[in-house]
Order: C-alpha cells, then sequence, then structure tokens
C-alpha cells in the first residue's frame, strides 16, 4: 500500500476527533510502520490503547517518546492516566506535580506504603439492594466503622465523592483542592481526600481515595444524600446496575467470575456496546438522537430522571426542538443553571433504543471536547432504566439486558 504521510495523518486525525478510534487506529498503524519514530503517531496510537483500557501497550508506546519529549505535556498526562488506572499511584504522582496538579499529588504519595482499594473477603460477590430507583437509585453505604448514610449511584462521577460536611464529620483526611467542572458548566471547589474503609452489602474495601465536595442538603424521596459512588471504584469490579431488581452488584475480577458472566452472556444473549474510557472516568459509547450522524455519548447514569442532555451543536445536528417556556433551574454539583426541557423521538446506543425519551439542554457541556474529540451528549437514567446494565472494564463492552 502506498502512503501519503501527510495526507493519510490528516485523515487519521479527523477519524480520531469524531471518535472512529478503530478505523483512525488501522491508519495511525500503517504510518507508524512507514515512520517508528513519529511522536505526533505514537502518542495518538498510545491515546487509543489508553482509551481501549489497554494500558501496558499504550505505556510501551509512550516511553518510546518520552525521553525525546521530556516536557511533552500529552505525554505526562497519558503516562498519570495510565498509572492512576492501574493503582501505582507513586508513579502516577510524579506526573501529577510535574503537571501541577498538586493536591491530586499529595494524596496519590499517601498510598505509598498502603494498597489502594484493598479488599479483603474470601466472597466473589456481593449485592446492594437500591433504597430508591428513581429519579436515581440509592444505596445504603459505611465508611470506616460509622453508620450507613445513602449516597447516590452515578456513573458520571469519578471517585467516591462525599458531602463535605459528612466528610468533616467523620474526619476525613483531606489533602487539598481543585476546581471541578459540572453541569451546565458549573464550577465548585472539590477537595481530595481518604478513608480508611468503605462498606458494600459484604464488601468491605480498605484505603479509598475521595473528592469531597459541597452537595447542599439533597434528599431524594426523603432520603437524605451524603455522597456519590462514581465510575473509578466500579472499574476495580465487574459492576452491574440491575435497575429491574433494584440492585448493585459488585464482582471481583476473579477467573470464576469472569467464566460465570460468559457464560451467563451466552445464555441470555444481551446487547452488547462497545465501550472507550476516557480521563480517568468517562465512559463513551457511540450512539445516536433522532435522525443525527452517529456520535460519541458519555454513559453518564447521573441525570436525575431524565435520560440525556447535550451541547447547542449536538441540538442543531438532531434538530431538536426547546421548549424555552418550560425552563427551570436545576442542581447540579456546581450549583444552580438553567435548563431546557426537550423530548427525543429515538435514542440509540449501538444497536439499543427507546423512545419517547426526556431531555434536558443546560447551554454548555463540559464534555464536548475536553478530551481532542467530539461528545455529542450524555445519556443517562431514564434510558437505562429498563436494564440490567454490566460495565466490563476489561473487555470494554457494556452489557444490557
Amino acid at each position: 500500500m502506498i502512503i501519503n504521510f501527510k495526507k493519510d495523518l490528516v485523515k487519521a486525525n479527523k477519524l480520531f476527533e469524531i471518535g472512529l478510534f478503530i478505523e483512525a487506529k488501522q491508519i495511525y498503524l500503517q504510518l507508524y510502520q512507514d515512520n517508528p519514530k513519529n511522536k505526533e503517531v505514537i502518542v495518538k496510537l498510545a491515546n487509543i490503547a489508553v482509551l481501549s483500557n489497554n494500558l501496558l501497550e499504550a505505556e510501551k508506546l509512550l516511553l518510546e517518546v518520552k525521553e525525546s519529549n521530556p516536557e511533552d505535556k500529552e505525554i505526562k498526562e497519558l503516562l498519570a492516566e495510565i498509572y492512576y488506572r492501574q493503582d501505582d499511584f507513586s508513579k502516577a504522582a510524579s506526573f501529577y506535580r510535574d503537571l501541577g496538579i498538586e493536591a491530586k499529588a499529595q494524596k496519590l504519595e499517601y498510598f505509598s506504603e498502603i494498597n489502594p482499594y484493598e479488599l479483603v473477603t474470601d466472597l466473589e460477590e456481593t449485592s446492594v439492594e437500591f433504597v430508591v430507583t428513581d429519579p436515581l437509585p440509592i444505596v445504603k453505604i459505611r465508611i470506616n466503622e460509622n453508620e450507613e448514610v445513602c449516597f447516590l449511584i452515578d456513573t458520571g462521577g469519578p471517585e467516591l465523592i462525599i458531602d463535605e460536611g459528612y466528610a468533616n464529620q467523620i474526619e476525613a483526611k483531606i489533602f487539598g483542592e481543585f476546581t471541578g467542572s459540572f453541569a451546565g458548566g458549573k464550577q465548585a471547589p472539590v477537595k481530595e481526600g481518604y478513608v480508611d474503609s468503605v462498606t458494600l452489602g459484604e464488601f468491605k474495601i480498605q484505603n479509598v481515595p475521595i473528592n469531597i465536595l459541597n452537595l447542599g442538603n439533597i434528599k431524594f424521596r426523603e432520603e437524605r444524600i451524603f455522597g456519590i459512588i462514581g465510575t473509578v471504584l466500579f472499574y476495580h469490579f465487574i459492576t452491574s446496575l440491575n435497575y429491574p431488581e433494584g440492585k448493585l452488584i459488585l464482582r471481583k475480577k476473579s477467573v470464576i467470575n469472569k467464566q460465570n458472566i460468559q457464560k451467563h452472556m451466552s445464555e441470555k444473549k444481551p446487547q452488547i456496546i462497545p465501550f472507550w474510557l476516557a480521563g480517568d472516568h468517562f465512559s463513551v459509547a457511540r450512539g445516536r438522537i433522532n435522525d443525527s450522524p452517529e456520535v460519541l455519548l458519555f454513559v453518564d447514569t447521573g441525570l436525575a430522571g431524565g435520560g440525556f442532555t447535550c451541547s447547542k451543536s449536538m441540538i442543531e445536528l438532531a434538530d431538536i426542538v426547546l421548549d424555552e417556556n418550560k425552563a427551570f433551574d436545576f442542581r447540579g454539583g456546581g450549583g444552580i443553571t438553567k435548563a431546557i426541557p426537550f423530548n427525543i423521538e429515538e435514542l440509540s446506543l449501538g444497536d439499543v433504543k427507546r423512545t419517547d425519551i426526556a431531555g434536558v439542554y443546560m447551554e454548555v457541556l463540559p464534555v464536548e471536547n475536553m478530551f481532542g474529540f467530539y461528545i455529542g451528549g450524555i445519556i443517562s437514567h431514564q434510558f437505562f432504566r429498563n436494564f440490567n446494565v454490566t460495565f466490563d472494564f476489561e473487555n470494554m463492552k457494556l452489557y444490557l439486558e
């Protein structure tokens, strides 16, 4: 095959920007064979490997170019993410410090002599009943040895998030703070922290990194919310959100559980949706809104009662009509923001389609171009409400039954 390096690189980059990672990778590999020392190609291949959660491959590629590009920011960011996802916090901390992310570096250094997310149990799995399922699932959780309290389940969240007042009450360890971005582009201070243990069902997880955020006095169906369980904790397990049965299931990533999952999936024949993991917790998969072109959507289950939110560009792309007369105030992690409702005739994720989905527009979608590729919107609670959703972060597949 004849390669026009410059032309093919432009083509691969455009495919990457619209989230066609498999197609982009094929071209990058050809370019890599033609010019194995090209930094841009190597970093893009490493980026796709990180998105695919193939962390050893990504690390090997980046170490090829790190020595000759010691101050390259993107290389440092990717290596920080690689080591963070592997719970190699000491290595991750050095890169976060180089990037000026001091509070996170301090927190991760605290784990130099302890194992994060240490699970000591003979059990293979645990099941935790939802206290309520709508507008978002809530489960009881125990922090350290305190009484159980209610936490939301939200795959749009990163590490375990604990309300600031409650964190002070239980004397969580605090290392510093950063500015977080939330719904509608709102920002709020977030502290980096640590707790000795988290108990979910019959699983006691020791040495847990946390984020601390002022959640206010949030209540769902009279239940006070003390925190949020996000994707970083979930990817340490084979995790299922079983909405129809109202329960959260956490399974060890053991050989027997992997075999049981595959056997179950072969018998039940669920819908299988490939997904990618961007940053520390952004699960994205390809979907479609009405008759729009296929785009990447962020699988963020935490939009209370709703099924979708998106950017202004997606509103135009999908010919969505906003109902300005029904605008309301919405409270997200960063505070109050204006929201405008709309309706979607058909919303799909992979081959799974749902009709008559409630959407909400909040002007700013922080994740739209955060990672160098386009994310058209957030697909959320209402879409998944009738499914048992299993997240397989090793094979990078969502199973929807």
